[in-house]
């Protein structure tokens, strides 16, 4: 029996599309499945909790949407027994997708679910923030500031919806990246790098905590990353100009790979970020309001995925 929860409502709506050509797909080879289709935000977390909470048998989920999809189904998921991970990228951003080098015809995507070669026993990340230490896991990435305020604008805008019907969401991220960075204004913080290592920064634009090397619709921030490895990936961006910026997200967005003034690397299973002044935060693209201090750590190896 495969399981799939679907977003029907992810890439302006496209991905309702490529679920009926899928359940089309599945009728015809008469495999049996049962599907849980979202009509809101957070109902992918309790139809993940539904299927795996105490349950000691092999389950198989497979997700149709986007990262925030993804994000949900992990959020939701009780490692109680088995658990395999399938994925039908259908978002507009598609960043998990890119960096497992996924297809992007979904019927070929299926056809992989179904006579699965090989598989991964991916990473996820956890942060915990707010007065009441709240977790989210993540299983791309978790951002801080700039990228977050980028996140937080697309989560209502009409722009994205408008250009996901035409398949070309990826411009709304560019879009509101240049308009975020715009607003932007630096803050002064520090980095404490596995409970030890402590970084001072005086002009933070974001901090990127990185399981996979993109973000953003295929902005490649942390090209050093890999989600097998334990650790966390961080892009630290800290520029005195914001003019500096520019080739290093235009580079980023090309997949280049070099060294920029005011850009850091760093790799840790855990990081506190703290600033003077609450900044927008992310995990896979999803909101988690603006805070002051947030928590990141790795998770190793718990995620199996059909890759």
């Amino acid at each position: 029996m495969y399981y799939f929860i679907v977003n029907p409502n992810a890439s302006g709506g496209r991905s309702n599309k490529i679920w009926k050509r899928i359940e089309r797909q599945l009728n015809h080879l008469e495999i049996s499945y049962q599907a849980f289709v979202t009509e809101k935000p957070g109902d992918a977390i309790v139809y993940a909790a539904r299927l795996t909470e105490g349950c000691k048998e092999p389950r198989v989920i497979i997700t149709v949407g986007g990262d925030g999809t993804v994000n949900e189904v992990l959020d939701g998921l009780a490692f109680c027994g088995p658990v395999t991970l399938g994925y039908i990228p259908a978002g507009s951003g598609n960043d998990l997708a890119r960096s497992l080098k996924l297809s992007r015809r979904p019927s070929r995507c299926l056809r992989k679910i179904l006579s699965p070669k090989y598989y991964k026993l991916l990473d996820y990340g956890v942060i915990s923030y707010g007065e009441k230490m709240e977790h989210r896991r993540f299983m791309v990435s978790a951002g801080m500031g700039m990228d977050g305020a980028v996140c937080h604008s697309l989560a209502c805008s009409r722009m994205k919806q408008v250009l996901n019907r035409f398949r070309m969401g990826k411009l709304s991220y560019w879009a509101a990246g240049i308009c975020q960075l715009v607003r932007a204004y630096p803050v002064k913080g520090y980095l404490l790098l596995d409970g030890a290592q402590k970084v001072e920064l005086n002009h933070i634009y974001f901090v990127s905590a990185h399981i996979h090397a993109y973000e953003g619709g295929g902005f490649k921030f942390a090209p050093a990353a890999d989600p097998c490895d334990g650790r966390l990936t961080l892009c630290v961006v800290h520029h005195s100009g914001k003019l500096g910026l520019i080739p290093f997200l235009v580079s980023s967005l090309l997949g280049h790979q070099k060294k920029y003034r005011g850009v850091r690397s760093y790799q840790c299973r855990e990081v506190e970020i703290h600033t003077e002044r609450p900044m927008p935060v992310h995990v896979d693209g999803e909101s988690c309001m603006s805070q002051k201090a947030v928590h990141l750590r790795c998770i190793q190896g718990k995620v199996r995925m059909i890759v």
